[in-house]
């Protein structure tokens, strides 16, 4: 549940993207604060697997101590594991884009 809120907090965070850039209205210059923070949204993106891992890990305890669900321990942890490899591939996609950018040629 929570990988799905993540997800979706993504993809509606970067729809807009294109537009506020200036590419969605047939090349509109945009003034500089109508531009997303690039670096919100990853501290943004974090903060939420963060906050996803510390849920699993409160019902990891919970259930260590008799007062949780299994079901909800699995579902808990799947939910982190996701949000954890969605990031860890939104990390790799920059890491290739910068190192593309790098070899470019000047």
């Amino acid at each position: 549940m929570a990988t799905n809120a993540f997800a979706a907090g993504a993809y509606s965070a970067t729809q807009g993207l294109g537009q506020n850039l200036g590419m969605g209205g047939l090349g509109k210059a945009v003034s500089g604060g109508d531009r997303p923070d690039f670096a919100a949204m990853v501290q943004s993106a974090v903060g939420s697997v963060a906050e996803t891992g510390r849920a699993a890990e409160a019902q990891s305890a919970a259930a260590a101590m008799g007062n949780a669900d299994i079901v909800d321990v699995v579902t808990a942890v799947a939910e982190s594991e996701a949000a954890l490899e969605t990031l860890v591939a939104v990390r790799d996609r920059m890491i290739q884009a910068y190192e593309e950018i790098m070899r470019m040629p000047i």
